[in-house]
């Protein structure tokens, strides 16, 4: 019995070639695409970008946004508690003042007791009171000599009220003021107690130094702190890139080194991908190595008819010209499926490819009842091609082998992860002993219909590649073969 057709995969549509005219030779360029004179500027190279730039502009930029928040809000509060602490021991001076006060006989305002701090008698000396009320000549301290002390008169102050001025040149000035009404008179009087600000403003750009110098420092050590960290994070991707050196120059198949939890997730993908490679590369050495293997039977066979010019030479070519032109179908095909799997989108529904087959080997046998049920909507992880190819081997060894009839099944075990495809005919069957050897390439039970023995052999062989299996089993409801085909279900 032979197992091994060719596939009646419908032929896939192409595009029609372009016929508009002779396609232009390379390197020819349209004279629109270069006019003449204008220079022809190479494309540039992206700019390279760099992971630890990227780290050190955000910590740069976290830092300085840190700093300069947290400097603006600590110069605010020391700036604020120093200005607080001027205004006390001006207002406490105001308090002593008030209660000095009293009024005499003339109805002017006198101190009946002086106030403790000698600078209020010496002249110019930056502090400085004074007595004003309306209607009456201001009261002032000796330390103002021959200036007076400019109030704000158009408003009363039942509470201190604290301001800045200038009126004295040279020499700004803290003021605070406040109308009181004093025993025996009824007259508003304003109690201003000034003070130069010279020492006050001294006291707080000290404090601006300070701490402009200590955030300076400060961010310069995060910075540096930064860079450490950097450059001592970044060092396993530095070991993974040595180590990827030493597999370029010293031959080394995979990155043995041991690496940071978050580091083994890359390494492991890069061992994935060498390994993904090497099975590649191994595959390319057998299919050549195997389709060599092949081709040199039949032209041996060609080559010693030629040389005895054996009478029937043209038979022969014919005959295994065929055979080798299959053999190149066969591992053209399998090589198509890998670099399809490589892609990683390979999806493909399972009804209409089923029905597309059928369609077609129903014209060759047309006196076999076809029968297909099944989940219609079952999707499987193959190219739609592969999977036609695969089906049309399948199906037309069913009708071929088989007795009239031939039932399929789509995913006939629902519950399972994989998708299951059953193609069940009511021949003969194939022996247990057999089922094995018949999927090697070549390999005949039935040598009396034409055959080349490679259809089992491609479609276990595609199957395989998209992580499928072929079994042969014995058909419980026609008695014939049972073919279990398992695909992996699409996830998309």
């Amino acid at each position: 019995m032979d197992l091994g057709t060719a596939s009646t995969t419908p032929p896939t549509s192409r595009a029609p070639d372009d016929t508009s005219g002779e396609a232009p030779a390379v390197g020819d360029v349209p004279e629109a695409a270069a006019p003449a004179g204008d220079p022809v500027t190479a494309p540039t190279a992206p700019p390279k970008r760099s992971l630890a730039r990227r780290m050190m502009a955000i910590a740069a930029l976290w830092i300085g946004v840190l700093l300069l928040a947290g400097g603006f809000a600590l110069d605010r509060t020391l700036v604020r508690l120093v200005e607080d602490n001027f205004d006390e021991q001006l207002e406490y001076v105001q308090t002593a003042l008030i209660a000095s006060a009293e009024i005499d006989m003339d109805g002017e305002v006198r101190l009946y007791r002086s106030l403790g701090d000698q600078r209020f008698l010496e002249p110019n000396s930056g502090v400085y009171w004074q007595i004003t009320g309306q209607g009456h000549e201001p009261f002032p301290s000796r330390s103002l000599w021959d200036r007076s002390l400019q109030v704000q008169g158009d408003h009363i102050d039942n509470d201190p009220h604290f301001y800045d001025s200038n009126q004295f040149r040279s020499e700004p000035l803290r003021i605070v003021e406040r109308t009181v009404i004093l025993p025996d008179s009824d007259t508003r009087w304003t109690f201003t107690v000034a003070s130069a600000r010279g020492e006050l403003d001294f006291q707080i750009a000290r404090i601006r130094s300070i701490l402009f110098w200590s955030f300076a420092v400060l961010g310069i050590g995060l910075m540096a702190m930064a860079m450490l960290q950097s450059w001592y994070g970044l060092s396993p991707l530095r070991r993974v890139r040595a180590a990827i050196q030493s597999m370029r120059s010293e031959g080394a198949n995979r990155i043995e080194e041991p690496l940071p939890l978050e580091v083994e997730p890359l390494v492991e993908e890069i061992n994935a991908l060498l390994a993904h490679t090497e099975q590649q590369a191994e595959e390319a050495r057998t299919h050549a190595g195997n389709l060599a293997h092949a081709l040199k039977t039949p032209l041996t066979v060609l080559t010693n008819a030629a040389t005895a010019q054996d009478p029937k030479l043209a038979d022969l070519v014919c005959r295994e010209t065929k055979t080798m032109q299959r053999h190149v179908e066969h591992h053209l095909a399998r090589a198509r499926a890998v670099g399809r799997r490589a892609s990683g989108h390979s999806r493909a529904e399972v009804w209409p490819s089923a029905e597309s087959v059928l369609r077609a080997v129903t014209r060759i046998y047309e006196r076999t009842r076809f029968d297909l049920d099944g989940n219609r909507a079952a999707v499987v992880s193959i190219e739609r091609q592969d999977l036609d190819e695969i089906l049309g081997n399948l199906i037309e060894n069913a009708a071929k082998y088989g007795g009239g009839s031939v039932f399929v099944t789509i995913d006939a075990e629902r519950d399972a992860k994989d998708c299951v495809i059953w193609i069940e005919d009511d021949g003969m069957g194939i022996p247990e002993g057999e089922r094995t050897r018949i999927f090697d390439r070549g390999a005949r039970l039935d040598t009396g219909k034409p055959g080349t023995g490679l259809g089992l052999a491609i479609v276990r062989d595609v199957a395989e590649i998209y992580g499928g299996t072929v079994a042969l089993d014995t058909s419980e409801d026609l008695g014939g073969l049972l073919v279990k085909l398992t695909l992996p279900r699409s996830a998309q």
